[in-house]
C-alpha cells in the first residue's frame, strides 16, 4: 500500500474530513495520512480507540512516536492524557489501549535504527522562548530531525526554511499556506527545498512540527 508516498511532492491531507477505515484490532480505526506497505509499514496516521480498546503485546522494531490528541492513552508503562508527545524507539515493546478511548497522531518505523531514547513530554509553551507572537516548544532533536511545538498568535505570519522538509499537523486553529485553509486536524508534508510561509486565521493556531527528517524515508523493508 502506497499512500502519499512521494516525497518530492507536498501533501496535504484534511484528516477530519477522512472516513476512518477498520484496523486489524476491534475498536482501533485509523486515518491514513502516508504509508509505505501493508501492516507492517512506514506509516503517518490518526488512530481512534474506542473505550475498553487495545491493541495486543508487540514490540515496534521501527520505533513509535506519537501525540495524544484526545482523551487518554495507556499502557503498561503509564496514562498519557491529551498533549502528551512520546517516543519509543527500536525495541521498545507494550500493550496500548484506552479504558475511555482516545485519538493519537502516530509516526511508525520513522526512526533511526540505532536511537534507543525513549521518553515522554508534555506540550505546553509555558516558559518556553517566544519570538513575537509565536512560542515555541522544542520536543525533540537529534542529528536527523527537529520536532517542536507551537502556538502562534491570531493574524502571524509563520515562516520555517529548515533543510530536509518540512511536516505538521494543525492541532487547533487554523492557518493558510500556498491557496489553502489548514483547520485543526489538517497535515501538510513539504518536500526538501519548500519553505513554509503561512497566517494564522482569526484565533491562532496550536501546531506539531517535524523538519529535516525526509532524506531518510523508507520502507520498513529497504
Amino acid at each position: 500500500m502506497e499512500i502519499n508516498a512521494d516525497f518530492s511532492k507536498r501533501a496535504l491531507v484534511h484528516s477530519a474530513d477522512e472516513p476512518w477505515v477498520a484496523s486489524p484490532m476491534v475498536g482501533v480505526d485509523r486515518r491514513m495520512l502516508d504509508r509505505i506497505g501493508a501492516e507492517v509499514a512506514r506509516a503517518t496516521s490518526i488512530v481512534r480507540y474506542a473505550p475498553g480498546s487495545h491493541f495486543s503485546a508487540h514490540t515496534h522494531t521501527g520505533g513509535e512516536e506519537f501525540i495524544v490528541l484526545e482523551g487518554v492513552f495507556q499502557d503498561e508503562h503509564g496514562d498519557y492524557p491529551a498533549g502528551s508527545y512520546v517516543r519509543n524507539p527500536p525495541t521498545t515493546s507494550h500493550t496500548p489501549g484506552s479504558d475511555q478511548g482516545c485519538t493519537i497522531f502516530v509516526k511508525l518505523w520513522q526512526f533511526d535504527m540505532e536511537d534507543r531514547t525513549q521518553f515522554r513530554k508534555e506540550m505546553s509553551v509555558a516558559g518556553s522562548p517566544v519570538t513575537e507572537d509565536i512560542a515555541t516548544l522544542e520536543l525533540h532533536r537529534d542529528a536527523r530531525e527537529v520536532v517542536t511545538y507551537h502556538h502562534i498568535a491570531a493574524e502571524t505570519h509563520f515562516e520555517v526554511n529548515d533543510p530536509g522538509g518540512i511536516e505538521l499537523l494543525v492541532l487547533e486553529g487554523s492557518l493558510s499556506e500556498g491557496g489553502d485553509l489548514l483547520k485543526t486536524g489538517s497535515w501538510l508534508r513539504l518536500p526538501q527545498g519548500s519553505p513554509l510561509t503561512a497566517r494564522t486565521g482569526p484565533d491562532g493556531a496550536r501546531v506539531w512540527m517535524k523538519t529535516g527528517h525526509l532524506p531518510y524515508a523508507r520502507s520498513p523493508t529497504a
